[in-house]
């Protein structure tokens, strides 16, 4: 009676943890009236969508916000990491990101700003937890490996095309002057790198740009894909929501040369071709 007293007192507690990690203290979430706007009209677009696929709501969601303004930087508030909402500006990452809170949010059933921001919070966050500026996922397979972790996405690289990926990922201990936290705060960049440590202890791999074509079949609308690059020491350059057009897949992204979130007009196989950087990708499925 004294073990199951004790294994009930423990379970309690560690419900009581969970449950506060969970909570986000939305006086300290970065946000603007007309970003409350948008995650409202949304719910109200999307409010009997509950039962869809993660996969067709990020069609759908990234679809919503075709033409929104491409905006870099929009996460760098001031000294203290925040939570930042802004559903008015997106880069590639971010655009992503809010489709894939979006998304969960609607499943979820409770279309609330809180239950929004605890789902971002959660998808950009190492365990869901704001501890600092190393606690965001700043590398995109650190990303899909973490929210693998969460039961949010699936990385399905390997199945459809398992070719290694043996790159070691250092860019921002390297290059600390290109972040402006790593450079005003250079203690940081040893936590950051041993960030890196752990992500160059997984084994990854990615489905080269001349492969693409005889696995492009096994894409699938609403993949969420990352642009694998040449560039030394950094993982993936970019990212975005794959869409079937014409029975081709082409790209839903967060565009810099556009200056907005558009559906290329080219294939995803074109893409990769015609850059200079782009090697190939890695695929997360959401779940």
């Amino acid at each position: 009676m004294r073990f199951l007293s004790i294994l009930c007192v423990f379970f309690l507690l560690n419900g009581c943890v969970q449950k506060k990690d969970k909570n986000v203290d939305l006086s300290k979430v970065v946000v603007e009236e007309q970003d409350k706007e948008i995650q409202k009209q949304i719910f109200e677009l999307f409010a009997d969508q509950q039962g869809d696929a993660t996969s067709l709501l990020m069609v759908k969601l990234g679809t919503y916000f075709m033409s929104t303004p491409y905006v870099g930087h929009t996460l760098e508030q001031g000294e203290e990491e925040q939570l930042v909402v802004n559903l008015r500006e997106l880069d590639c990452t971010t655009f992503v990101e809010n489709c894939l809170a979006l998304a969960k949010t609607i499943q979820s059933g409770e279309l609330s700003f809180e239950q929004f921001v605890r789902e971002l919070k959660n998808v950009r966050y190492r365990n869901g937890i704001i501890d600092g500026y190393t606690s965001r996922l700043h590398y995109t397979s650190d990303w899909i490996f973490e929210n693998q972790q969460k039961r949010l996405v699936k990385n399905v690289t390997k199945e459809i095309a398992p070719t290694p990926y043996p790159k070691e990922i250092n860019f921002m201990s390297t290059h600390p002057d290109s972040y402006n936290q790593l450079k005003e705060n250079p203690q940081l960049v040893d936590v950051i790198a041993q960030k890196e440590k752990d992500i160059n202890s997984r084994q990854h791999f990615f489905i080269p740009e001349q492969k693409l074509a005889e696995v492009e079949n096994l894409l699938m609308d609403g993949d969420i894909v990352g642009i694998t690059t040449s560039i030394q020491g950094l993982d993936i350059s970019h990212v975005g929501i794959l869409v079937r057009k014409a029975g081709r897949i082409h790209l839903l992204h967060a565009s810099s040369l556009a200056k907005k979130v558009v559906l290329s007009d080219e294939t995803l196989e074109e893409y990769l071709l015609n850059s200079k950087s782009a090697t190939g990708i890695v695929v997360a499925r959401p779940l």
